[in-house]
């Protein structure tokens, strides 16, 4: 397995469940809508659902779109690597006090960069709350 296929998978995972919880609460939405019109809640899901459309395809869509959403950082990152490469060798190799400083700054500058990136990719309301579990719509099935 690559080194950040394991990470790649993790964001993946995470940007499935936070588009699954935004479909959610608009299928939710919808179906509120359907209950002032005097619906049942068995016919203001369906109708919600008809509404809406096909989730799982929408879902997909959704997921494609986040990933071509984030060219530059795919494309950062293979760059801070060779940054810290570049900083470590001259830390190694150098013999002016000046030029090893500049390697060690060029490293902490990666890494704090990398931070960031990290650190933005965060979802704070996911740490705060919980997902609601007495939702009448169910994305995925209990199967």
């Amino acid at each position: 397995m690559k080194p950040g296929h394991l990470f790649k998978r993790f964001h993946r995972r995470r940007v499935e469940r936070d588009i699954e919880a935004e479909l959610r609460l608009h299928l939710e939405m919808l179906t509120q809508e359907h209950l002032q019109q005097d619906m049942s809640l068995a016919e203001a899901r369906d109708a919600a659902l008809r509404r809406f459309g096909n989730v799982e395809q929408i879902k997909d869509q959704c997921v494609k779109i986040s990933r071509s959403n984030q060219p530059f950082a795919r494309a950062l990152t293979p760059f801070l690597i060779v940054v810290v490469i570049v900083g470590l060798l001259t830390r190694i190799y150098a013999t002016d006090i000046n030029l090893r400083h500049f390697g060690g700054l060029l490293i902490a500058i990666s890494i704090l960069i990398r931070l960031l990136l990290y650190a933005r990719g965060l979802n704070p309301s996911s740490f705060l709350s919980k997902p609601e579990t007495s939702s009448p719509l169910k994305l995925i099935s209990d199967k």
